[in-house]
């Protein structure tokens, strides 16, 4: 392995991270320093998040800079507010001694002002997101002419946010001669596309297997009622003392309400999400980096980009459709050669989605249960005695309180005080979790859940004016239900999405709720219908639309009337029509 010495870093670069603490490279850094430094071609790294590409890329840049032209040669795109800030300041970090050498981040959600002019004072290495990065060079102000270096960072992260049109307008002012660096953790068709339009024949450096997920992470999946989800993850956190982790939610109410029955039953927590403002925002992170959180509860979309070391957990309080999405979930722990641990938190009908993670990410999560009253009152016990067995003792501090102290204490035994000491910090735990029930559910007890489930039929069919031309998905359809209903705790069964229209099963008992709840509602200017089904029949492949079906076992089957229905959503006289109200002879509008 070559060491950072031998790489060919000009002095001050090497003093710098000399006393960062950088000693040998990280497989993805000892690939792609000598690969830009001492070649012309374009380059894709494929490497998990927090593997070291930023020093990857930033070392032999920041080595070639031309420190006596203040014109912007190098920018470097990256999906977040968040991500921009680290990479900007790790590029300062490595540039400490070198001090002719400018970068300027440029982000939304902050004063265009002073990042105009600071771009006019000249930098020439610019990090920004994509949205503010265009604002600028569409303002005259950012110059690409003079560029020698593209960056783009987090690609499939930018692409999923909906950042490719920018992408598309940026790169197209950029010269033809350049170097043209993409950084990503997958490589979706989206990437590749991106890869094939701007970039010239470019060497492909992998670091580990391609959706999989990193070694250094150990995955456990714990099984229980939907009902009983909140409960596991307050065990969890209580069992893990040392927790540092983030939790993934679905939704923005979700996050939000977990947050608050977190905060609320004392715990160090807070929630990040779309709704916030950019300063509320800060302040969350600021908090969570200080380690004055000790959980984060997030939907992916706002965790998108956030770079904190250390965690010990990733939480995912709902498993993601996307398997990739679980592969960026994990990979925020087990950094820097420090294991982490990721968790699913799942119901006996997400054991086919477990599978399919398991099958991409070539890791196997170890089934465990989540512990019981006792056993959490122990550990948290023994926590406190060997948080008292390691205290430092301030003598000069207390000095003058030891008098006072003791003589209050001096009427109680030993073993008396200790049992008092004990009660005071535990008695809220022990109340607890006194009466607490066993909510695993086990594989017998999952199996059992599916067959009856099956016997007895314990689910609802419903339609909805909603598909892939909507840009319906699995995910999304569960959002607006639960949006819809203001209910997380409802059992969602099948789900089978086609081009115009949709189907998906709830519980039983539950369809008045549902109808009255999508009553008037709408969604990107659309007025949603939902009616009640026939329920699912043996499945037809050749009336398929193909287009919006799921991985999971997900049927498009019904009664005579879903059969019936053309691959393209269109309906023909008594091929899946909405039910006409007896009385009336008119559409009902849910």
């Amino acid at each position: 392995m070559q060491k950072f010495s031998e790489m060919g870093l000009s002095d001050e670069i090497y003093k710098a991270i000399s006393e960062m603490g950088f000693e040998n490279p990280t497989p993805i850094q000892e690939k792609t320093i000598p690969a830009i430094s001492n070649q012309e071609n374009d380059l894709i790294g494929l490497a998990q998040t927090g593997t070291g590409k930023t020093a990857g890329f930033g070392l032999p840049i920041l080595n070639k800079v031309d420190l006596n032209n203040k014109n912007t040669q190098a920018i470097v795109l990256c999906p977040t507010r968040e991500l921009c800030l680290q990479i900007a300041s790790d590029l300062n970090k490595y540039a400490k001694y070198t001090p002719k050498l400018k970068v300027q981040e440029v982000y939304g959600g902050a004063s265009i002002v002073p990042q105009i002019n600071a771009l006019k004072a000249g930098a020439q290495i610019v990090v920004g997101t994509p949205g503010r990065t265009l604002d600028l060079i569409n303002r005259k102000v950012l110059k690409l002419n003079t560029i020698r270096w593209v960056v783009l960072d987090e690609a499939d992260e930018m692409l999923n946010m909906g950042f490719k049109e920018e992408l598309d307008s940026i790169l197209k002012v950029t010269p033809d001669k350049k170097q043209t660096f993409l950084f990503s953790a997958t490589m979706p068709s989206g990437v590749r596309s991106i890869a094939n339009k701007y970039m010239n024949k470019p060497e492909e450096i992998s670091v580990g297997g391609r959706n999989t997920g990193a070694d250094n992470v150990i995955h456990h999946s714990y099984m229980v009622k939907a009902s009983d989800k909140y409960m596991a993850l307050r065990r969890l956190i209580d069992i893990n003392t040392d927790m540092y982790g983030i939790v993934f939610c679905r939704t923005r109410r979700e996050t939000k309400e977990i947050s608050d029955k977190l905060m609320t039953e004392g715990y160090k927590a807070d929630a990040l999400h779309g709704d916030l403002s950019q300063a509320q925002r800060d302040s969350v992170m600021g908090r969570f980096r200080s380690r004055h959180l000790q959980v984060l509860v997030a939907t992916d979309v706002a965790a998108r980009g956030l770079d904190v070391s250390e965690l010990t957990h990733v939480i995912n309080f709902n498993l993601p459709d996307d398997p990739e999405v679980y592969i960026h979930r994990s990979g925020r722990t087990g950094r820097a050669g420090k294991f982490g641990i990721s968790i699913a938190i799942i119901h006996s009908r997400e054991s086919q989605k477990l599978k399919q993670i398991e099958r991409i990410t070539k890791k196997q999560f170890e089934a465990k249960k989540i512990p019981g009253g006792k056993e959490i009152c122990e550990k948290r016990l023994f926590t406190l005695i060997e948080n008292v067995e390691k205290v430092v003792i301030d003598e000069a501090q207390i000095a003058s309180f030891i008098p006072d102290v003791l003589k209050k204490l001096s009427s109680f035994e030993r073993d008396e005080l200790i049992k008092r000491f004990v009660s005071v910090e535990f008695n809220h735990f022990l109340e607890y979790y006194r009466s607490a029930k066993d909510i695993n559910i086990t594989k017998d007890t999952s199996a059992r859940v599916d067959r009856v489930r099956k016997e007895k039929d314990g689910y609802a069919r419903f339609f909805i004016n909603l598909g892939t031309k909507h840009n319906l998905n699995t995910a999304r359809l569960i959002g607006i239900v639960n949006d819809a209903t203001g209910d997380k705790s409802l059992s969602i069964g099948k789900i089978d999405i086609l081009r115009k229209f949709s189907f998906f099963e709830v519980e039983k008992g539950v369809e008045s709720k549902i109808l009255s709840a999508f009553t008037g509602q709408e969604v990107d200017g659309i007025e949603l219908e939902v009616q009640l089904s026939k329920p699912e029949a043996k499945p037809r492949d050749n009336n398929r639309s193909g287009s919006g079906r799921s991985d999971r076992s997900y049927s498009s089957g019904g009664g005579r009337s879903e059969r019936s229905s053309r691959g393209d959503g269109s309906r023909k006289k008594d091929s899946g029509k909405p039910r006409r109200d007896s009385n009336k002879g008119q559409k009902k509008r849910y």
